[in-house]
């Protein structure tokens, strides 16, 4: 596939971008980009709060769509978009990239084949640190932008629709706690890149009003439990997405920080660490040559693509699509809801 060009906040900061990654011409608008009838498949990486218009329309102009999570910023925007997407009858996809490490993969057939038993816990969770001090700032913490919940947005999501893909298990109920731990932090006057330092920008104190991290207890459909911590301040913590399985027979565990590595826990046995092989599905590289990040949006975007060479969405698409962006929708009004009530609260489909 060609790219045909990118669109950005301003034509100015399109251009720059377009430029320094050797990309084409950016288009003036996103309405120019949408008319080009070269272009086939349009990729949202926009502030959330613009998902809901933007796929709407480049639904409508009859384009096959990714786009980046949340899929939208309320549920009842979410279900919209995946009627629409639905019955367009183009390949439609958010991205939930996680999914697509090779171990990963690997452990989900093993959990599908039997291998560790009946599921009855799934531990972890998501820690990074950017967001550790009051100066660190991102368009992700204007409540506007972002949507009401932070942490469970951006990467709680990530983790929640990983297990549920890795256990084949959906989120039935939720017990959550929320917590902002910076109630104000230090907004640059002027525009600032997200992971950047804003150490020497002028400032204005801004009132947060999503969290900085929670803690959840989760009840799967099969009856399997879970827990899991998520955090944008915790030191240290870069992308520390990790989980483990435990079942009936055996354990499973990974880390997104040594992806290569699936451990493998058994009480009557030694445990087993596990290196990633090229046979596995989805690996590129021959063995000992890492495959990482970037590797996930590869093969995931290999699975769109694929749909999108065959003109429609495969039956059983392998790829996460627009319902896997409505499942974390339902499950984030739980959440919220959760943490307002102080209870236990059914995801409602």
């Amino acid at each position: 596939m060609e790219v045909t060009g990118v669109v950005g906040s301003s034509h100015a900061r399109a251009k720059a971008k377009a430029a320094a990654e050797h990309l084409p011409e950016p288009y003036e608008s996103f309405e120019a980009m949408l008319a080009d009838t070269r272009v086939d498949v349009v990729h949202i990486a926009t502030p959330n709060q613009l998902h809901h218009e933007q796929v709407r329309a480049v639904l409508a102009a009859g384009k096959h769509v990714v786009c980046e999570k949340p899929l939208a910023m309320t549920s009842a925007q979410t279900a919209e978009l995946l009627e629409l997407a639905t019955a367009s009858g183009k390949v439609h996809a958010v991205n939930f990239n996680q999914r697509f490490y090779a171990q990963n993969l690997r452990a989900r057939a093993a959990i599908a084949g039997g291998d560790l038993g009946q599921v009855r816990l799934v531990s972890g969770g998501f820690l990074q640190d950017w967001l550790l001090y009051d100066t660190d700032w991102s368009w992700r913490l204007e409540r506007e932008q972002g949507g009401d919940l932070r942490v469970i947005g951006d990467i709680g999501s990530h983790w929640l629709d990983l297990v549920s893909f890795l256990t084949g298990h959906r989120v039935q109920a939720v017990l959550a706690d929320l917590t902002t731990f910076m109630p104000v932090r230090k907004q640059p006057v002027g525009h600032v890149e997200t992971f950047s330092s804003n150490a020497e920008q002028e400032t204005r104190d801004r009132a947060i009003e999503t969290e900085d991290a929670a803690g959840l207890l989760v009840r799967f459909e099969g009856g399997a439990r879970g827990v899991a911590t998520l955090s944008q301040v915790s030191a240290g913590r870069k992308n520390h997405l990790h989980w483990e399985v435990d079942g009936s027979l055996a354990s499973a565990a990974w880390r997104a920080e040594q992806p290569e590595e699936l451990w493998l826990g058994h009480r009557d046995r030694a445990n087993e660490l596990l290196l990633r092989e090229q046979e596995l599905p989805h690996s590129r590289l021959p063995g000992g040559h890492a495959e990482g990040y970037a590797e996930t949006f590869r093969e995931l975007y290999r699975a769109v693509y694929t749909a999108v060479a065959a003109g429609e969405p495969p039956a059983e698409p392998v790829y996460p699509t627009f319902a896997a962006g409505h499942e974390q929708a339902l499950i984030g009004d739980a959440i919220a809801r959760s943490h307002a009530e102080g209870r236990w609260v059914e995801v409602q489909r």
